[in-house]
């Protein structure tokens, strides 16, 4: 047994530990925190830009965020008249293999233009537990008709920390 939350006398905590705890509070899936800022809401800014707002998200226990008070730009690439097309923002993760260093960013993965009945686009699945260097947590599906994005659905659910600490009890 290997304490984690005591002093050794020496740095000994691993990410991984942290998000253990986190996966016992709140799962293995992607969850956004509810009650921290603007709850990472999405908001269409144009035919080309989706902004997320600041929150918190839990992904298999990682923890990220947009900084409190602040946005990330999402870049969506034109549309085609005629055709429609799904995108999806994910919120990435990645570690180096060579640093160890990890990191999660927001990217948008353009989806194919179709006729009709268009697809959501491959993401990259995984687990970080089980080594994986990269995977990608879909947060947001963009729906694009014509040139137009018509709707942002949000994949993720919203849950309370308060909530989850009071169901351990």
């Amino acid at each position: 047994m290997n304490i984690v939350t005591g002093y050794k006398g020496e740095p000994h905590i691993t990410s991984q530990q942290k998000r253990n705890i986190n996966i016992g509070i709140f799962g293995s899936g992607a969850h956004i925190i509810k009650g921290v800022g603007a709850e990472l809401a999405a908001t269409v800014i144009s035919a080309n830009e989706v902004e997320i707002a600041d929150g918190t998200l839990v992904a298999e226990g990682c923890t990220a965020e947009i900084a409190h008070g602040t946005t990330e730009s999402m870049t969506i690439d034109n549309g085609t008249q005629g055709k429609s097309r799904i995108d999806l923002i994910v919120a990435r993760y990645n570690r180096n293999t060579s640093t160890g260093v990890e990191d999660m960013a927001l990217i948008v993965i353009k989806g194919t233009p179709s006729a009709s009945d268009p697809q959501s686009p491959a993401y990259i699945s995984g687990t970080i537990s089980d080594g994986d260097t990269t995977v990608d947590f879909p947060l947001y599906q963009v729906n694009i008709d014509g040139i137009s994005i018509t709707s942002v659905d949000a994949l993720v659910s919203t849950v309370s920390m308060m909530d989850a600490i009071t169901a351990l009890q």
